[in-house]
């Protein structure tokens, strides 16, 4: 294991002096990587938030005609109330700047997404691959259930070859994050598929006030390069950025991750009133150690870092082109934007390494490739009725998409037979409107309703009965009230109904690929059902507080199975739980954040039919089938914590500190295997030049915790195993089922452990 010499200042700074210093949540819409990581903390502290119905009064005072007041004047207050921003609609709606996210110790992009309160963002294989999200105690797998888009381009692929919306973040850079909108539920007519646990809307920079590059160094080969920089075009931006970075990771066979990325902008006016261009391009390839059952490490088979198939690994690309448009008056604001989108990936897995193949091992190749384009468009209406303010927004969004998905046995990469190959075409229109109603300077209520149109056809190579069509409409309506402010404390009630798609391939199957058996199909699309109470107060100064009381329905499950890494659906399920944030800034150099959530997650319904294709999948006893004990949802998270602390000056020493805790979850039905708990703590450590330079170190899992970063159980077989012999002997003594479904363990990808990071930054 390689190690990054500590500075002068040593070990003991990184966990004694705390935090990056507070960055402020300012409505900008250029905001330079300096201003990102560095926010100028000479500058007055932000004033704390006034909660929106106080600046309406003010607003409605200064319009009331007075003795001089012209109509001028009265015409100009009114318009100034009615473009105001729409205030949140639920306690847990929320947005953070970029220079707060890279203010934090993160060590993959996607986890730039922790600043979503009781959000996990982890991994189980190499880091070229998409990660794992869990969210209100939802298992979201590689991206189900959390909708998340980059500049109105959706990061979340469906009928995906990996995992049914599929979110790989590998290719954002987290210095070009301008800001990130947080929403969580089903109560917003705007958000579609994917979205009923949350949404998550990250928005880039158009410029940076200096050039800026960086270089990083630190533990098990990680090396980065960055550089971005801006210029004035014509009547606008340009703006350029790139990123190459290698890493091994501590495993035994070495990750060897090569990725580049890149960024091409341009921009005219401001994010109301402008419009830009934005062109993107990504590429990378790993080796990845995937998760391993818990009795290889237990016998010393293999080390915690080890893997059983070391031949594992991808390569994935990504090129797009986007473009936004926004314009605003005193009647209202008018947005659109357009994206085409080509990616592919190429993934070689091994989770139950020779339950299938005794001799070659049960490696397989998972390959998608499409090309897919999209547009939306909406305008809010300004307006009154009946002497009560208005704001109606309608819109329309539309996605296609054109897929091309293979799977295939593979041995060391290497092509053996083929599963299944099929070409996609899905296509998806959606029609909301929503009317916020402004009654009284303490009570406001939003109604809305969507409409969501699908359409696919499947084309299978190899199986025409698995080939067809499949329609889909579904209609969601959505309500919200909000109270107050009272002590500057308002109170929401927010309901609404969502939905997620499944995989086009399961909804038009009939024969299983591998041995042609009848196959149950899937819903194509599933009814969400949400409720949620809550309070957000800022009673203190510098404080904001908001508490959330949830629930969340779906119709049909969608769980992951280890053994076949794709994703099931299964039974109806509920979720009831709490969420507290807390985020207080007492002092311009400091900040302090602290969040928790508890849910309670079971299915619903006992559906036969849906048990059996699951429990058959997740490699119960053939006796258990359709008929395995419990309620519980394998994966669903129970409590989610975080705390943090941040401090420093715009020149000097800053530092920060952050832990989070990852809760215990259930792995099978029954409860028989529980994952161990996850907490981790990272920190920072650095010190600004006034010259714009800067020297930072980041370090991981300062604990040294040895605990798991996700853990499965399913059935799996290891040469090593006395069942290996019993089913592979030549005179099998074992049951034909036990040989199928092998044995059951918990599997498991083991913490990194104590990583250190040096980065030295520079402005010119």
């Amino acid at each position: 294991m390689h190690r990054v010499p500590l500075p002068s200042a040593g070990l003991g700074l990184v966990i004694s002096l705390a935090a990056a210093a507070p960055s402020h949540a300012q409505s900008r819409t250029t905001l330079s990587p300096v201003e990102v990581i560095a926010p100028d903390r000479h500058a007055a502290p932000p004033r704390k938030p006034r909660p929106p119905m106080q600046s309406d009064r003010r607003v409605a005072q200064r319009a009331e005609p007075t003795a001089g007041a012209t109509a001028g004047a009265v015409a100009a207050a009114a318009r100034a109330a009615f473009a105001a921003p729409s205030p949140p609609a639920t306690a847990s709606e929320k947005r953070v700047s970029g220079a707060e996210i890279n203010a934090r110790p993160f060590s993959r992009p996607a986890e730039a997404l922790e600043v979503v309160p009781g959000l996990i963002v982890t991994q189980h294989s190499g880091d070229g691959k998409a990660n794992q999200y869990f969210l209100r105690g939802v298992n979201l797998d590689h991206g189900t259930d959390l909708a998340i888009s980059i500049d109105g381009m959706p990061v979340n692929m469906r009928t995906h070859g990996h995992g049914q919306g599929y979110a790989d973040l590998n290719f954002l850079i987290p210095e070009l994050i301008g800001s990130v909108n947080i929403r969580k539920g089903p109560y917003f007519a705007d958000e579609g598929d994917f979205s009923s646990a949350g949404a998550v809307h990250i928005g880039l920079l158009a410029s940076v006030a200096r050039t800026m590059a960086s270089i990083t160094s630190g533990s098990f080969g990680y090396r980065r390069g960055f550089g971005v920089t801006s210029t004035k075009l014509g009547e606008g931006t340009l703006l350029v950025a790139g990123e190459a970075q290698t890493h091994n990771g501590p495993w035994d066979n070495p990750d060897e991750l090569r990725k580049l990325n890149g960024v091409m902008r341009y921009s005219q006016g401001t994010a109301t009133d402008g419009f830009s261009l934005t062109a993107m391009a990504y590429a990378n390839q790993w080796n990845s150690t995937d998760q391993v059952p818990s009795r290889a490490i237990a016998s010393g088979q293999i080390g915690r870092f080890g893997a059983l198939d070391p031949s594992d690994g991808g390569n994935a690309s990504r090129f797009s082109l986007s473009g936004t448009f926004a314009q605003s008056d005193d009647g209202g604001s008018s947005k659109a934007n357009f994206y085409v989108i080509k990616s592919s990936l190429n993934l070689w897995n091994n989770f139950t390494y020779y339950l299938s193949n005794p001799v070659g091992g049960d490696q397989f190749h998972q390959h998608d490739d499409r090309v897919l384009g999209g547009f939306s468009a909406s305008h809010n209406f300004n307006h009154q009725f009946a002497g009560l303010r208005m704001q109606t927004e309608v819109g329309v969004q539309t996605r296609y998409d054109d897929i091309r998905l293979d799977l295939n046995n593979s041995v060391k990469r290497q092509f053996t037979s083929a599963i299944r190959s099929d070409a996609v075409k899905e296509g998806s229109v959606g029609l909301f409107v929503q009317n916020t109603v402004f009654w009284t300077d303490w009570l406001r209520t939003t109604a809305g309703w969507r409409g969501d149109a699908y359409n696919a056809s499947v084309a299978s190579f190899f199986n025409a009965a698995n080939s067809g069509s499949a329609r889909a409409f579904i209609g969601s309506p959505k309500v919200g009230v909000v109270f107050g402010p009272f002590a500057h404390t308002e109170l929401f009630l927010n309901a609404g109904e969502g939905f997620h798609s499944n995989d086009a391939r399961g909804v038009t199957i009939s024969e299983s690929p591998v041995d042609g058996s009848a196959v149950s199909r899937s819903p194509f699309l599933v009814k969400t059902k949400g409720a949620e109470v809550g309070l957000r107060s800022q009673f203190l100064p510098g404080l904001t507080s908001s508490v959330a009381l949830f629930m969340l329905d779906s119709a049909s499950e969608i769980l992951f199975v280890g053994d076949a890494g794709d994703t099931v659906a299964s039974r109806s399920s509920r979720r009831v739980g709490v969420e507290w944030t807390n985020d207080w800034r007492p002092r311009p150099w400091l900040s302090l954040e602290g969040d928790i959530a508890v849910t309670r997650a079971r299915f619903r319904s006992d559906n036969p039919e849906q048990a059996a294709a699951y429990d058959e999948l997740a490699g119960y006893p053939a006796s258990q089938v359709g008929n395995a004990p419990g309620n519980l949802i394998p994966g669903a998270p129970n409590m989610v914590a975080s705390a943090g602390i941040r401090l420093g000056e715009a020149t000097g020493w800053f530092g920060a500190l952050r832990y989070r805790y990852f809760g215990p979850r259930p792995l099978t039905e029954d409860g028989a295997f529980v994952s161990p708990a996850a907490g981790l703590l990272n920190g920072q450590l650095g010190y600004r030049f006034a010259n714009g330079w800067r020297i930072q170190l980041d370090g991981f899992n300062l604990l040294g915790s040895q605990t798991d970063q996700i853990t499965y159980a399913y059935g799996s077989l290891l040469k090593s195993d006395t069942l290996y012999g019993m089913c592979f002997s030549g005179t099998p003594t074992a049951p034909a089922a036990v040989c199928q479904t092998g044995v059951l363990d918990r599997v498991l990808h083991p913490v990194e452990p104590l990583a250190l990071r040096v980065t030295v930054a520079g402005t010119f």
